[in-house]
């Protein structure tokens, strides 16, 4: 019997009651870091549908995130009155983005695929760097105002760090919820019967190409998600979204958590965070030492944080039996 659902479950029943009450016992700094951690989580489990399942290494993510902050900030900047909408819409226009970007890349593998998205991605760094009339170019798009979140009758200030950790943490588990069905999927047993052998099943009849363009439109729209968030949690959108260095953010995330576990991203996003305020209170120099502590836990555990750790738990289960 398949025990993943109860795993699953599990992580559920232990860290949705803390994730929910983190704001009563916690100081605001780390709500807004855990908010960071959310965000980058999210962004980081959309990407391990391409490399952990798929097994498509992608550097361009971080344009889909882009785009999905923009468009957020654009829509919120020129009189646009919901959050949802404005964020639906930066889920969209990530979505056709990474579909006309993904036609042409996943036509091919390996480190030729990553050379393309790392490609196309800094095209649209590119974009926002320089048209400055729509963007605002390096200075970024700010919004000097977010509208009120109206439930039932009240509305919600997002101003506020703590409704916004709320606000976040609800959109992230609507993602992972999302992501959690897309994986235990028919669909998502073929990604990874492509990882494994994608001849072998392209000799079955399947469109090995169309199922890529599939995966990587979906993990855009996650990144435009993620995006989006960032955008709200920042109060504004820039080019340093969209560069290829916050792509390599989404990848380290999923390898130090673990490529192919579900929450290995997530996972990943807390101890990439939690190292960087630890080290940040010891040095300014702090990506040497964080680089310096990443490389043993890389060595060490190749398959991750949380893979290593359910591979032991595997392993101990099999001598048991």
């Amino acid at each position: 019997m398949n025990k993943t659902p109860y795993v699953m479950a599990l992580l559920l029943i232990l860290g949705v009651p803390f994730l929910l009450a983190a704001p009563a016992f916690l100081p605001l700094y780390w709500i807004m870091i855990m908010t960071e951690v959310l965000i980058m989580g999210l962004f980081a489990m959309g990407f391990n549908l391409l490399l952990g399942y798929t097994g498509l290494l992608s550097f361009g993510q971080a344009g889909f995130f882009g785009v999905g902050a923009y468009t957020m900030a654009l829509i919120l900047s020129h009189g646009g009155t919901s959050v949802f909408v404005s964020l639906g819409a930066g889920v969209i226009a990530a979505m056709v983005t990474a579909a006309g970007i993904g036609y042409l890349c996943v036509r091919r593998d390996e480190i030729f695929f990553a050379m393309i998205t790392l490609g196309f991605g800094m095209m649209l760094y590119t974009v926002a760097h320089n048209w400055v009339e729509l963007t605002g170019g390096s200075d970024g798009l700010p919004l000097m105002m977010v509208p009120p979140l109206s439930l039932f009758g009240y509305e919600i200030s997002l101003f506020d760090p703590t409704q916004m950790y709320r606000f976040v943490l609800v959109m992230v588990m609507i993602g992972i919820w999302i992501l959690w069905r897309i994986v235990r999927s028919p669909f998502g047993l073929m990604l990874t019967a492509i990882r494994e052998n994608k001849e072998r099943l392209s000799f079955v009849g399947a469109d090995v190409r169309r199922l890529r363009l599939v995966a990587f439109v979906i993990a855009g729209g996650v990144a435009g998600l993620a995006g989006g968030l960032f955008g709200l949690f920042n109060a504004m959108a820039t080019p340093d979204f969209m560069h290829w260095g916050f792509s390599a953010r989404p990848v380290l995330m999923t390898v130090l958590g673990g490529m192919g576990i579900f929450f290995g991203p997530m996972v990943g996003a807390a101890i990439y965070f939690g190292l960087e305020q630890v080290i940040t209170h010891l040095t300014q120099n702090w990506m040497i030492f964080l680089g310096l502590t990443l490389i043993p836990v890389v060595i060490y555990f190749p398959k991750g944080i949380l893979g290593s750790v359910v591979a032991w738990s595997r392993k101990r289960k099999n001598a048991a039996s």
